[in-house]
């Protein structure tokens, strides 16, 4: 795991070595898996398989799967093969099964999916929870193709046990768009906010999300997982779903964002990771969490639209110039 000559912008999370023994508090392996509560908070590098059963029934509020999509695949030298709809139906069901009943009575499960497992994702749940929504959200980037359209975007299935008794806090989860043409009656503005740094209006979310950027190098939370999700996505399903201080397991944990998202934003976590490097990229993100509590596009208890929380940015610093210079308190340069 040792680093390579990155770019000077090149952000992307390495372990080194060194680094190693610093890291490994944070990982449990199965040998050594207290199912008390010496679970929580952890990191567990075990074949999800061999350790789920062992796990205490209705631990979790809130459950994020992003299980392998039906492609070929390498994790870092574990290799998925795709298979036929039934055959991956199949492989679903297997640890679907058991692992709803790690789900509290009124806990909700996100299931992520691509356009070619999907159907079958819906398939599956169905039979254990009751479906309430199918989000899309937009991948903007992706390989583009000659002969189809090019793959950008990719599906979450939100669960509940009873839906009639599940959270959900819709306020945590707005949106704070720009208001390209804003409207007024009797001259004051309606459903909008004028500010300094423009003009904004926050948004009820919907099932289809537009907002979200991909990790790649020259963002902190980069690493060389595959199919790493976003922060931001996952910190809307944390928040949307789970009240501080509560449970969210994810049983594929990968480079560890559902953890590491957990963690700044005050909720326990548990993960299981069958690949000890990945574990290792989670331990060190979460060893990050401690001084850099930031999720991208996140701020001031808002989600921002992609690439306007840095317009705001600029605007905010051209007004705050603005202002010194009425004020004789800044100098132009020569």
């Amino acid at each position: 795991m040792t680093e390579k000559i990155k770019a000077g912008r090149n952000r992307t999370i390495v372990v080194q070595e060194s680094e190693i023994s610093q890291l490994e508090h944070h990982i449990i392996h199965k040998d050594n898996l207290n199912t008390a509560t010496g679970f929580l908070n952890k990191v567990i590098n075990a074949d999800l398989f061999e350790v789920l059963t062992f796990l205490p029934d209705e631990f979790a509020d809130l459950i994020i799967v992003d299980p392998p999509y039906n492609l070929d695949k390498n994790f870092n030298g574990l290799k998925f093969n795709s298979m036929n709809a039934d055959k991956y139906e199949e492989y679903v069901d297997s640890w679907l099964t058991e692992l709803c009943k790690k789900l509290k009575p009124c806990g909700s499960l996100y299931l992520c999916g691509d356009w070619k497992c999907t159907s079958s994702l819906q398939r599956v749940l169905e039979r254990h929870l009751t479906i309430l929504n199918r989000i899309t959200w937009q991948r903007e980037k992706g390989r583009g193709a000659m002969n189809n359209w090019k793959n950008s975007m990719e599906d979450l299935w939100f669960a509940v046990k009873d839906p009639k008794n599940y959270f959900f806090d819709v306020n945590a989860v707005k949106m704070k768009r720009r208001v390209i043409a804003p409207y007024r009656e009797n001259g004051v503005a309606k459903d909008w906010e004028q500010t300094n740094e423009g003009n904004f209006r926050l948004t009820y979310p919907s099932n289809f999300w537009d907002d979200i950027s991909v990790p790649f190098w020259s963002m902190p939370e980069n690493t060389n997982h595959p199919t790493q999700k976003p922060e931001k996505l996952i910190a809307k399903l944390i928040l949307a779903s789970s009240k501080a201080g509560d449970v969210v397991f994810d049983p594929f944990l990968g480079s560890g964002t559902t953890a590491v998202v957990a963690k700044k934003l005050k909720r326990n976590f548990c993960g299981i990771e069958i690949n000890r490097e990945y574990c290792l990229y989670a331990a060190k993100r979460l060893e990050m969490a401690n001084t850099d509590t930031q999720i991208q596009g996140y701020k001031d208890n808002v989600f921002w639209e992609r690439n306007t929380l840095a317009l705001q940015k600029k605007v905010c610093r051209r007004s705050t110039i603005k202002s010194l210079q009425t004020a004789n308190l800044f100098e132009d340069e020569e």
